[in-house]
């Protein structure tokens, strides 16, 4: 498994960036179909900063979906681990995968389009064009699971809770961005921003809130920032049906949802029933689907993916195999070193490290072949700098030089080492020795580095999956082949969790999943004000150069200056030499038991088989006949 979709799917904090947190990174703004009121007010449908909106107001259906997909059936992917918790939005405990499912914002986006978002529980937005402003206008209709109706006064208790019990770093930008809520009436609430506000974030940012109940949230005495098993209610298609520690949880559609007949989700949310197994490792899930006890699978290791589906289900036709097209940017997955110890503080250190990694070899020997390398935080996009700087980017760069890492400005963009086809490439090595020298780090009687204190150069990766064994060990002996002392050790899934949100890590394996059009929510990944408590920065960044690029990008009224500040935030990154980049894939490797069906064409940047694919309730009797399924 060399992606870490699954274990960030029952990790949740990062499958809620995906869901949630990551909203606040794409911006959109009023689009051409504006109407204007008489005291020069906007309104619209949905929004779209850097260009017109794709669907009008009157759109029936997103392009991609099937509107007359049956609803019915289940669908079963399978989790990693455990959990002890349904509250996806705290760090304590380990949410339950799709713990966020149940919760609805005034605006989501679209599978098809990038920067543009619509109304769900808002109907419609207003405000002026300076944006110093926004009002929501609610749908009457929209109700919470248990039928009571969601309000203005719990949008206004959303934004108060996450202002004072959400993640810090995410705290620190909604303060940044709102100056005060005012509830209008029943329906209507009214958001005014701070003068440093972007006019590219602050409608997304508030818009993207999955609303709480009030009544629930003050019933049951919770917070947002505590574990707890009993989950809050929500807006949303789906409800909690159940679940078992250890083993599974299950999600129900609900059929009195209010919304099912809107525009936004038609041919949407059609499984009855979505369930998630958990399994302590990679070998038993993947018996498991053979065995028909779940039903959908992306598979995330490229050795499976080439050598491992040949079982009789797959040759007789009765479970599917296929690749799908992935339009998305790289998820940024990299080894990534925790810049709070001391160990790391110097660059050549980091620089060295990066050539004893081998992604060359272990692309043939380990990942056939499937595997191309991530060199960019943009990766698969032309946000990924190249080359030297541009002129355009000179202008931004120029005046921060006494803070940026040598080289930015002389040089071109950082690319990872390229190694040969060995495990241990000599020439990388001899490159990783002489850095090491100069750093402070000799080689010592007994072949170990040590520092001027006597200190060896020690070095532990940490790892709560299998799969990355085979990966990892080759790294940890090319490091102990210049002196190192390097270890890897692989925990239990909760010690995993527990050390890393408490920064108690050398090395870890982790993923920095951008947008097409990033902005704010990049503080909480490489922002000096809340690294140190940020579940995002996990390196600990804190560099004046890189919060001075952030906000150039926040900034950035047009998709060439944005396009300028992305490159310079990226060229500036990767030259601090903190993660040691993997690979990526731009294609879905889907396998999946023969009763579901999706559209001819899926969205480019959504898979959706959670969302848009459907079930085929007389291939699914035929296999339960056959005895495949139970």
């Amino acid at each position: 498994m060399e992606s870490l979709q699954n274990k960030f799917m029952i990790k949740d904090v990062k499958r809620v960036v995906a869901f949630f947190y990551l909203v606040f990174s794409i911006s959109f703004i009023a689009s051409g179909t504006l109407l204007k009121a008489e005291q020069e007010t906007l309104k619209t449908h949905g929004f779209n900063f850097f260009g017109e909106l794709k669907y009008p107001p009157d759109f029936k259906h997103l392009d991609y979906v099937n509107p007359n997909a049956p609803k019915g059936g289940e669908i079963s992917i399978w989790g990693f681990g455990t959990f002890d918790s349904m509250n996806p939005y705290s760090r304590k405990g380990r949410a339950a995968s799709l713990s966020s499912a149940p919760f609805e914002s005034l605006l989501v986006e679209t599978g098809d389009e990038i920067g543009s978002s619509y109304g769900l529980l808002a109907e419609s937005i207003e405000y002026p064009a300076d944006q110093k402003w926004v009002i929501f206008r609610l749908r009457k209709e929209a109700k919470f699971s248990d039928s009571t109706p969601l309000t203005a006064d719990d949008v206004a208790f959303t934004y108060r809770l996450f202002l004072e019990q959400g993640l810090p770093s995410y705290r620190a930008v909604l303060a940044d961005i709102v100056q005060d809520v005012e509830v209008l009436g029943p329906y209507a609430i009214k958001y005014i921003f701070t003068e440093k506000a972007s006019k590219r974030d602050a409608i997304p940012i508030v818009g993207g809130l999955p609303v709480k109940s009030q009544a629930w949230f003050e019933k049951n005495q919770a917070r947002l920032d505590e574990s707890r098993m009993e989950p809050a209610i929500g807006s949303g298609p789906y409800v909690l049906d159940g679940f078992e520690i250890n083993r599974w949880v299950k999600y129900r559609r609900n059929p009195n949802y209010w919304g099912a007949s809107l525009p936004i989700n038609m041919g949407r949310s059609n499984f009855d029933e979505i369930r998630i197994e958990y399994f302590a490792d990679t070998n038993a899930a993947f018996e498991a689907f053979k065995s028909g006890e779940y039903t959908m699978r992306v598979e995330n290791s490229s050795k499976s993916w080439a050598t491992a589906y040949d079982f009789p289900a797959l040759t007789d036709g009765h479970v599917v195999k296929k690749l799908m097209p992935d339009g998305g940017i790289a998820n940024g997955q990299s080894f990534v070193m925790n810049l709070r110890r001391e160990k790391f503080s110097d660059i050549r250190v980091r620089q060295a490290l990066s050539y004893l990694f081998n992604f060359e070899w272990s692309r043939e020997s380990l990942f056939y072949g499937q595997y191309a390398r991530i060199n960019s935080f943009w990766e698969n996009s032309d946000l990924a700098a190249t080359g030297m700087p541009s002129a355009e980017e000179m202008v931004l760069l120029s005046p921060l030089e006494g803070d940026l890492p040598a080289g930015v400005l002389t040089k071109v963009a950082v690319m990872a080492p390229v190694s040969g086809a060995k495990p241990m490439d000599r020439a990388n090595l001899r490159k990783a020795n002489a850095l090491l020298d100069e750093a402070g780090w000799p080689v010592g009687d007994d072949g170990l580095r040590r520092n001027a204190n006597g200190n060896t150069l020690k070095i532990e990766i940490i790892e709560d999956s299998a799969a990355f064994d085979r990966i990892v060990l080759p790294f940890v002996e090319n490091m102990k082949a210049a002196g190192i002392e390097a270890e890897y050790d692989r925990i239990d899934p909760a010690q995993y969790t527990d050390r890393t949100r408490n920064y108690d890590f050398d090395i870890i394996t982790d993923q920095f999943p951008m947008s097409y059009e990033p902005s704010s929510g990049l503080k909480q990944y490489f922002g000096s004000e809340t690294a140190d408590d940020s579940v995002f920065n996990s390196m600990g960044l804190k560099s004046p150069a890189v919060d001075a690029l952030i906000e150039q990008v926040v900034a950035a009224e047009n998709k060439s200056d944005l396009k300028v500040a992305v490159n310079a935030l990226d060229r500036t990154l990767r030259a601090y030499n903190f993660w040691i980049p993997q690979w990526y894939n731009d294609q879905h490797r889907v396998a999946y038991w023969d009763m579901y069906e999706h559209p001819d064409e899926i969205a480019p940047y959504d898979l959706g088989y959670l969302d848009y694919w459907w079930y085929n309730e007389d291939k699914a009797s035929a296999l339960k006949d056959a005895g495949f399924l139970r």
